[in-house]
Formats: C-alpha cells, sequence, structure tokens
C-alpha cells in the first residue's frame, strides 16, 4: 500500500502480521503503557516509545523510488479544407496560421502535435454538402488515450456542421480553440429553393418555390434572377428579396429537366458560387398513347400487341383491316360491325395526342384517304413518331412508299423481297448507336446467338442510319429523323420468331423497347448526345456518338474555372471521362456544340447556405471545453504574428486575449523500481531492547 511522497517517490507498507492482528497488538500494548501511565509509573515515556518503534518496526515501511519515462500528449490541429475556406484570404491565412502554430508547439518537447484535414479522403467519391470538422478531430485521436490529450485547434471559418449536440461530452479531450480565417462584418447574397418535385409530368408545368436573401441584412428591395432550362435561351425575371417566389417549370420532355437559375450581384459579396442554383426534374410521361395500325392479320400481330399492353402506361389504340373494301362476299352491311370505326377521330381530330404511330404489314386497301396519310407525314415533322414494319405489301405497288409517307419514310423499296434463311445482324453504326449496341446476344467476333428470320423486303435507304442489316448484308432496321419527329423502318414482318422462342429466340423485347422509346425521344436513347452524371463528388462525362470523336471538353466549375478533359472512346459509342469535383455547385461541360450541365451536392447544400465566418456555431463547444475562440487577422499582424500557446493546468484558465492554452497532463510510464527499508531490523531491535531496559532500570530506582 504505497502512499505518495513527491513525483516518482512514495512510501510504501509491507506489515508483517495481517493488519486486524496488528491492530489488536498495537492497541493491547497501548493500554499497557496507558495503565502505567494512569499509576504514574516510572519509564512511562520509554516503553511508549519502545511500543512506537516496534509497531513501525511490524508495519515494515520502505521508500520506494519509481524511475518514470513522462509520455506526450497529443494536440490535434483540424484544418478546414473546405470550399468555403477558398473565399477571398482564408486560404492564406489559413496556411500561414498553420505554419505558424506548428512552428510555437515545437518548442514544447512534452507535446506531439497532429494535423488533421478535412479535405483527407475526398478523392473516395462521398458528397460534399458539409464541412465535417469533428469527423476529422476524431480520426485524428482514434489511437489516443483521453488521458493524454492537450486539446484541439480548429482553424476554419467557423462554418461546421457537425458540432456534437451535447458539447459537454468534449471536455475530456482538453480545451477546443477556434481560429476564424474570415473577416468580421461579412456579407452576401444568396438564392435558394425552397420547394421543388422531383418528377413532373412531360407536357405540363411544375411548381418551384425559390428565395433571395441577402446576409446579414436586406440591401436591396428585389433582384434580377435569370433563369436558364436545359441550356436554352435566358429569360429574367424581378424576385423581392427575403420572400418566397413561385415559378413555374414546363416539363418539355423525359428524363432530366435542367433549370439554372442566377442572380445578380449585391453590393457585398463574398462569392457568386451561391448566387447560382439549379433544379432537375425527371420528366415522366403519364400515359403513352400508342396507335397500332395492322393491315393484314398474321403471326407477329400479337408480338405487338403482347408488348404494348404488357406495359401499364400505355393506352393502345390498334386498328386492323379485316376486310378490304373491294372484297365482296355478300354479308349484309348491317352485320359487318356494331360500331363504325374512328377513322376520322384518330387520324384527324386526335392524330397529334399519340406519341407513337406503328404501321404494320399495312398496304394500300382505300381504308385511310391519302389525306390521313398526309397527316400523318405532318404529325411526324412536327415532333411525333413513326414506326413501320415491311410486310409483302411494301414491295408491291400498294406500298405506303407510294403514298404520301414516302416523304419521310427512310428506305426506298426495290420491288423485291428475300424469302431464305437468314440471321440479323447489328452492323458497326449499330454497335455504336444506343437502339442496338450491346444487344443481348450480339457479338463482335462472331455471329449472334439469337435465332433466323426467314422473309425480308428489299431495300434502299435514302437517309437515316442503318443499325441492322440482314440477308446479303442489306438494310434490315433504319433510324432517320424528320422535321422535329422521328422515323424508324424495320423491312421485315417476321421478329415474332423471336417472341416464339425459335432456335433460341431473340431480344425482341430489349430491342422494341428501345426503339420505342427513341422514337419518343427518350434522353437516354440519344445518339449524338453529352451528358453528365454525379455520384457523390465524381462527375462522370459521357458523350455518345456515331463515330468516334476526338474531340476534348471543357469543364466549367461554380467560380467560372474551366478545364480540359479528354473522353476515352469504349468502342460502343460511349467517350467517358470522370472527375472529382472540388466543390458543390453547378459545373458546366461543353464540346463546343452541346453543353449538359452537373449539379453537385444537395438542392441546397449547407456548405453554400451561409459562407460568412462567424464562431457561433463553435461558441457551445468553447464553452463546454473551455477552449477560446480568435479571429486570424487580429493576431497576424505585430512584430511576432500568430496567436501564443501556453501549457496549462486543468483547473486553470485556458484562453484569454491573444493566447490560447494546451492542457498539461503530466501522464508518464514506470520504467523501474527501486524499494529501501525505513527502519533496518539491527536499528529496531537497538531501540526497542534499549528503550525497555532504561524503562526497567528507571522503575527500579
Amino acid at each position: 500500500m504505497p502512499v505518495d511522497l513527491l513525483s516518482g517517490l512514495s512510501v510504501a507498507l509491507a506489515p508483517l502480521l495481517p493488519w486486524p492482528v496488528l491492530g489488536a497488538l498495537i492497541g493491547f500494548a497501548l493500554l499497557v503503557v496507558l495503565v502505567a501511565a494512569l499509576r504514574r509509573a516510572r519509564g512511562t515515556l520509554l516503553r511508549l516509545l519502545a511500543v512506537i518503534v516496534l509497531a513501525l518496526a511490524l508495519i515494515n515501511p520502505s521508500l520506494v523510488r519509481e524511475k518514470r519515462d513522462p509520455i506526450k500528449d497529443v494536440a490535434v490541429i483540424v484544418v478546414d479544407d473546405s470550399p468555403s475556406q477558398a473565399i477571398g484570404d482564408r486560404r492564406a491565412r489559413t496556411d500561414r496560421a498553420v505554419e505558424q502554430l506548428t512552428e510555437r508547439l515545437k518548442r514544447f518537447d512534452d507535446l506531439e502535435v497532429r494535423v488533421a484535414r478535412t479535405g483527407e479522403g475526398a478523392e473516395t467519391g462521398g458528397t460534399i454538402n458539409e464541412t465535417h470538422l469533428f469527423d476529422a478531430l476524431n480520426r485524428a485521436m482514434a489511437d489516443v488515450p483521453r488521458r493524454r490529450m492537450a486539446g484541439a485547434v480548429f482553424i476554419t471559418d467557423g462554418q461546421v456542421h457537425d458540432v456534437p449536440q451535447v458539447p459537454a461530452k468534449l471536455a475530456d479531450i482538453g480545451p477546443v480553440h477556434t481560429l476564424l480565417t474570415g473577416d468580421r462584418n461579412e456579407g452576401d447574397r444568396r438564392i435558394a429553393i425552397v420547394q421543388a418535385p422531383n418528377y413532373g409530368l412531360v407536357g405540363k408545368s411544375v411548381e418551384l418555390t425559390i428565395r433571395v436573401d441577402d446576409m446579414p441584412g436586406r440591401q436591396s428591395p428585389d433582384a434580377a434572377v435569370t433563369l436558364r432550362q436545359d441550356g436554352g435561351a435566358p429569360g429574367t425575371i424581378r424576385v423581392p428579396v427575403g420572400r418566397d417566389v413561385r415559378v413555374d417549370l414546363p416539363v418539355t420532355h423525359g428524363g432530366q429537366n435542367v433549370l439554372e437559375l442566377e442572380v445578380e450581384a449585391a453590393k457585398q459579396e463574398l462569392t457568386l458560387a451561391n448566387n447560382r442554383a439549379a433544379v432537375v426534374v425527371n420528366g415522366v410521361r403519364d400515359r403513352l398513347r400508342v396507335l397500332l395500325v395492322s393491315g393484314e392479320p398474321h403471326a407477329g400481330e400479337r408480338t405487338w400487341r403482347n408488348l404494348l399492353k404488357a406495359d401499364p402506361a400505355v393506352d393502345l389504340v390498334h386498328f386492323t383491316i379485316l376486310r378490304p373494301p373491294e372484297k365482296q362476299d355478300g354479308t349484309p352491311i348491317r352485320e359487318l360491325s356494331l360500331i363504325a370505326f374512328p377513322i376520322r377521330e384518330l387520324f384527324e381530330v386526335k392524330l397529334d395526342e399519340f406519341d407513337l404511330i406503328i404501321f404494320d404489314r399495312y398496304r394500300r386497301r382505300g381504308v385511310l384517304p391519302q389525306m390521313y396519310l398526309e397527316n400523318i407525314a405532318d404529325y411526324v415533322r412536327k415532333g411525333g413518331a413513326l414506326l413501320e414494319a415491311s410486310g409483302q405489301g411494301y414491295a408491291s405497288p400498294l406500298s405506303l412508299y407510294r403514298t404520301p409517307l414516302g416523304a419521310i419514310l427512310p428506305a426506298a423499296p426495290s420491288g423485291q423481297t428475300v424469302d431464305r434463311p437468314f440471321l440479323p445482324t447489328v452492323t458497326d453504326v449499330g454497335r455504336r448507336h444506343p437502339v442496338t449496341a450491346g444487344l443481348p446476344g450480339d457479338r463482335i467476333d462472331a455471329p449472334p446467338t439469337w435465332g433466323r428470320w426467314f422473309h425480308q423486303v428489299d431495300v434502299a435507304p435514302n437517309g437515316g442510319t442503318v443499325v441492322m442489316q440482314g440477308a446479303d448484308n442489306r438494310p434490315l432496321l433504319v433510324l432517320d429523323r424528320v422535321g422535329k419527329g422521328r422515323v424508324a423502318q424495320l423491312a421485315s414482318d417476321q421478329i415474332w420468331l423471336w417472341s416464339r422462342g425459335f432456335e433460341g429466340g431473340g431480344p425482341q423485347a430489349e430491342l422494341l423497347r428501345r426503339l420505342a422509346h427513341w422514337l419518343m425521344k427518350e434522353p437516354e436513347l440519344e445518339e449524338n448526345d453529352l451528358r453528365a452524371r454525379v455520384d457523390g463528388n465524381r462527375i462522370t462525362v459521357e458523350r455518345r456518338s456515331l463515330t468516334p470523336d476526338p474531340r476534348s471538353v471543357t469543364l466549367t466549375d461554380p467560380s467560372d474555372s474551366t478545364s480540359t478533359l479528354q473522353l476515352a472512346d469504349d468502342k460502343s459509342g460511349r467517350a467517358i471521362a470522370t472527375v472529382t469535383a472540388s466543390a458543390p455547385g453547378i459545373y458546366r461541360v461543353s464540346d463546343g456544340e452541346r453543353t449538359t450541365l452537373a449539379v453537385v451536392g444537395a438542392v441546397n447544400t449547407p456548405e453554400l447556405a451561409d459562407v460568412r465566418s462567424t464562431g457561433d456555431r463553435m461558441q457551445p463547444v468553447a464553452e463546454a471545453s473551455g477552449g477560446g475562440i480568435h479571429w486570424v487577422t487580429d493576431t497576424d499582424s505585430g512584430p511576432n504574428p500568430g496567436i501564443e500557446v501556453r501549457r496549462t493546468q486543468a483547473d486553470r484558465s485556458q484562453s484569454g486575449s491573444g493566447w490560447i492554452g494546451l492542457r498539461a497532463n503530466g501522464d508518464y510510464t514506470v520504467t523501474g523500481v527501486t524499494e529501501v527499508p525505513l527502519l533496518p531490523v539491527g536499528a529496531v531491535l537497538a531501540l526497542v531492547l534499549g528503550g525497555l531496559l532504561m524503562a526497567w532500570r528507571r522503575e527500579g530506582r
């Protein structure tokens, strides 16, 4: 049982008898001495001296000296490398403060200094919406016992987003100080998206709520906001400052509809990065209306119906010509049909309401007047979609090519057909086109694994792109753009063989799905396009093209700095490059012809919500841990610039005007022990015997 005297020096008690026995003996001896004292016997003091010496001998005290090696305390400097630190002179002040602080801490031999940065690990692709300084602190002191922590110093602009909800728990790591890198009384303007839907119906508008704020106070009653949708022509509106404003966004197409908003600069501005915002609304179609016109019943007709009816989002109108006008069999007219088919309503009145029109093995029979076919051609030129699946009739004089539709069809019939087995194959261009690229079963260096067809109409392309070929490399699937619309032509009516599983079947469902989506201008099926995809803080730029394009692209970041990206072609129509974003905001990607946007971070990222330098967020931490909050600008001048650092005791003040304290814990490890008895045996026996003899002699007088 040691008793500390001085640092490294203590007295250890090792009794020769158990404490209860020892206590009883000492108590009995003292009682005898007490009785002698009450009787005024001579030699009482000498007996008491002998008892005390004997008691000390039985307690067996020894002097213990420890050889101690001091353990260094640990101080952590947490450096804020978040994007808001790039504003003004903050980055330069941060670097100077780190250098000055590190240099001053070197003079403390009992202190280990660790530097943690929030930018470490940014390459992993995580989001950069917030500044997490306490995460960096926890990583830096993960292997350090709390008794060794001297404290921490945060060098930041004060916009910290992971401050603990219970700051008092930080008291055991020592004082937490904050050095603010910004300027006092900063001002800034920002635009925020208050409310925005994620999805909208194509052809309708969605309502957004935006807000412009001047911080700290109102600098002007209103501000001009520029709006640009999908990189188009800009428009300007004026909105009141400090109030929610509603804006309508028309959803013009499927996929991503991007609306950029940019507010004019105010008198006080720290950064223009938060003067811009972007909203991404995914356009979805409510109901796809498809008109299927079958010229005559055949085995493949059910394939089209099954494909279109399987999708609950498709409204299918199927028009089949079962009895051409020239057929005369004596059946009374009143028994041919219960309800007359609404040809005029479909092909004249409500034609523009359809998203896709399909002609399947259609030939002129006098059922659809030329005027209605002209209406369909105009419908395509204005932005509609037409798919023509050719049958035997396309090679005959009754071909659709000899109607007003011939002006928009991409392939002219030669009048011949091929009636022998052949294997449909994807062309070299088709392997770069999103409709046919990577079809299941297609192989580059070997024949595809799908089944054969047995009939094909011989056609000669007069425009468009041949993505599949059939017998003798004749065009089989041709895609073309006409005006604002699109046309696809399949020079065979035997895709149904794949759906029946003949010779293993084929990817008819995937091919027809892609074909329909390309015709209806779904963005993911665009063959010449530039797009950007965001995953965390990684931006993947992808350019689709039917021919290899060696051009690089220009990336413009939220601070309007530009860089060049070289895309790598993967031989499937895509050229890709990946870059790590350094800050949240809107990134613009351009190849000289097309422009796309990448929105990094949340719609209203906390990193840009308020970029003013402030100590308000860190104040509770400073109060709970005993730390202080100081402005770098206050200590960055004079003959000895930089904050002063002192080693302090835990019960003393840890911060003052122009200085900060780091706790001195005095922790150590014991490397050796030396033990020396305080009462040698010979001296004890001499004292006890001498005291007893003198007491006996005293009593004998």
